[in-house]
């Protein structure tokens, strides 16, 4: 029997625990509380219509941002059963709303493969919302529910006589749980409906905010949807870089039982971009899945240089590292019952995905490599540059090494320490400037802040040769200071934190123009070669203030232009002219007191942390910022020109 004809009905409906503990602790369930959990729960929602357009059974998906910061979101699938649950004795529809663990997914007859990360579906939403509606379409007919805090308003009713089919969940989250926001972002969301899309084809999903209008006086809305899936992906992300190549590299099959998807081309940068994904899930963490793409590539790559002579004239032995530069790939698995493991739960450790993936992506790289002698050549060619480069950048990094302060050379002479040596409690401030750098040195507190200046912009790493990034001597003083090395067997970028010596890490920067520059370029070098500190959470950014606004001896400071004219006329009254406001256009404008008072003193400070959310954007953004490619870069800036801050 297929997937489509098997039943879908009350009773594959199976109810595994109870969901007392969801409100009390909401982080073990969507990890945590702040803005990432906020948009978790949309996330599971939107799993529930992934997971039926997997099965067959729905190929259109509309999520809303209501006025009021609810989000609804419907899919024209089979529609959620609303029978009586023989087990439960209630209405399935009230089981999946209110039973953790409850749903179709764990019913193989009603789904092979489900998607999401905790698994814990709707009902978690549910529970952590101050108002939820169901409304199943089904039958001819449409039947609701309403629920507070994950409790029932009243039974499961029919409403009336309905054309529609499938499911629509509307819900509110409630403001104890998630007490630092309950505003959803519009970007965030989209991003995430975009990589859905990519990630599943054929699917129309659509996104739409109902808070705000368009210059035309129409909600602001997208619409997603891709015919070739993970090779439109590919060319999405790589779209500000230049290939070698004129076609992207794609299969799409089962192997062992499993699903798998791959795409991938090589462009002229000296970055490696891969992304993996286990049902829809992005695990930036890697895994079996990511080993076997690595291993498939390495071996038939290789096989193919050796084969064609190309390699006779190397003077040493080509790597894996060699092959994977220059390269932009993504690795799509299904698997039915994943295992995941790592820090954040986001890596693959089903053994058998390996062989799998490994085995389609030599076949796939076989015939294309026969068939295209040409772009072969061109790839070979690429490789060989990489390994020439890689024996360079492995004398870099050795003299980087040796200089670390385990290595006996002792740590950079600029930078000021701390006296205190545990890392947990340690901080390190990486400073604009010689003069910032003095007055930080002055306001800190000596005992955990250390203290590392930066003189002018260090080098774009997204368009250095690797031995050029590690020859610049303000990248050799963080990689000194810090204490990480760089480099294993397995993967000669991966970052050692096994001795950093600090867990925090701020970028402090002026806050204007060139101070914005020199953060995205430390974030650029954070993010291709120190990538680790941003996932286990070490790196922070500083916010200092904008203005300070005067009035007699009332000094008060402000972080925005709002802030300040609020101040302005709270201080002044009918007389906003006897309030004195000064610019801070850089760190050095404030003595050590003010600096210390705002931006440094932990009571009173506030630090961002850089986080990871969506790793294939992320990498986007930061080769269209940062790459050679103009013409998207400028787009960017035309598109986003109202938000600049322009400092005359």
């Amino acid at each position: 029997m297929s997937e489509q004809n098997k039943s879908y009905d009350a009773d594959s409906i199976q109810a595994l625990e109870g969901m007392e503990h969801v409100r009390k602790r909401p982080s073990m369930y969507i990890g945590d509380v702040g803005v990432r959990g906020l948009h978790h729960l949309v996330y599971e929602v939107v799993d529930n219509s992934i997971d039926e357009a997997m099965a067959g059974h729905c190929d259109k998906i509309d999520v809303w941002i209501n006025e009021n910061n609810s989000i609804s979101v419907k899919d024209n699938g089979r529609g959620i059963p609303v029978a009586m649950h023989k087990k439960e004795g209630v209405s399935a529809l009230q089981v999946v709303m209110t039973k953790i663990g409850a749903g179709g997914k764990f019913d193989k007859d009603s789904y092979k493969v489900s998607g999401g990360l905790h698994g814990v579906g709707v009902s978690c939403v549910n529970a952590l919302s101050i108002d939820l509606k169901a409304s199943v379409y089904k039958d001819g007919k449409e039947w609701e529910q309403e629920y507070s805090q994950g409790k029932i308003k009243y039974e499961v009713r029919e409403v009336g006589p309905s054309t529609d089919q499938g499911t629509m969940v509307t819900f509110l989250p409630d403001p104890e749980i998630f007490g630092e926001t309950t505003v959803y972002n519009y970007d965030t969301l989209s991003l995430r409906m975009r990589e859905l899309s990519f990630l599943n084809k054929g699917i129309e999903i659509s996104i739409t905010d109902r808070r705000h209008k368009d210059e035309e006086g129409n909600f602001i809305r997208e619409d997603f949807k891709s015919t070739n899936g993970l090779s439109e992906f590919v060319r999405y992300l790589d779209g500000t870089r230049t290939p070698i190549m004129g076609s992207v590299i794609a299969m799409e099959g089962e192997k062992n039982g499993i699903p798998v998807e791959v795409a991938m081309i090589y462009n002229t940068s000296y970055s490696e971009n891969l992304h993996s994904y286990v049902n829809n899930i992005n695990t930036h963490e890697g895994g079996t899945h990511l080993s076997g793409f690595r291993r498939g590539l390495t071996h038939t790559l290789k096989k193919y240089a050796d084969e064609s002579g190309m390699l006779s004239k190397m003077k040493f032995e080509i790597q894996g590292d060699d092959f994977r530069e220059g390269l932009t790939a993504i690795v799509s698995v299904k698997v039915a019952e994943p295992q995941f493991e790592g820090q954040t739960k986001t890596k693959l450790g089903n053994r058998e995905v390996s062989a799998a993936v490994s085995q389609s992506v030599s076949e796939m790289l076989t015939n294309y490599l026969e068939e295209n002698p040409t772009e072969a050549k061109l790839i070979v060619q690429k490789v060989m540059l990489a390994a020439q480069a890689r024996h360079a950048a492995a004398k870099a990094r050795e003299m980087v090494q040796r200089k670390t302060p385990m290595g006996g050379a002792g740590l950079p002479g600029k930078l000021s320490d701390c006296s205190e040596k545990d890392p947990a409690i340690c901080e390190l401030y990486l400073v604009e400037g010689d003069s910032a750098g003095g007055t930080a040195k002055q306001g800190r507190d000596r005992n955990y802040q250390a203290i590392l200046p930066l003189r002018g912009k260090i080098l774009n790493v997204e368009k250095a040769l690797e031995h050029k990034i590690y020859d610049n001597e303000e990248i050799k003083n963080m990689f000194t200071a810090l204490g990480v090395t760089i480099g294993t067997e397995e993967d000669a970028r991966e970052l050692n934190t096994a001795k950093l010596r600090y867990h925090k890490i701020v970028i402090m920067t002026d806050a204007d123009v060139d101070g914005s520059h020199i953060r995205t370029l430390i974030l650029t070098l954070v993010f291709r070669y120190m990538k680790a500190l941003i996932e286990q959470g070490f790196l922070y950014i500083a916010t200092p203030p904008l203005y300070q606004v005067k009035k007699g001896n009332k000094a008060l400071y402000c972080w925005s232009d709002d802030e300040r004219d609020t101040l302005v006329h709270d201080l002044g009254g009918d007389n906003p002219d006897s309030v004195k406001i000064q610019r801070y256009k850089g760190l050095g404008e404030m003595n050590a007191e003010q600096l210390w008072e705002t931006t440094m003193d932990p009571e009173r400070r506030t630090l961002k942390l850089v986080t990871l959310e969506n790793a294939a954007e992320a990498d986007r953004v930061f080769s269209m910022l940062m790459g050679d490619e103009v013409p998207p870069r400028r787009e960017f800036i035309e598109a986003n020109a109202k938000y600049a801050r322009i400092d005359v």
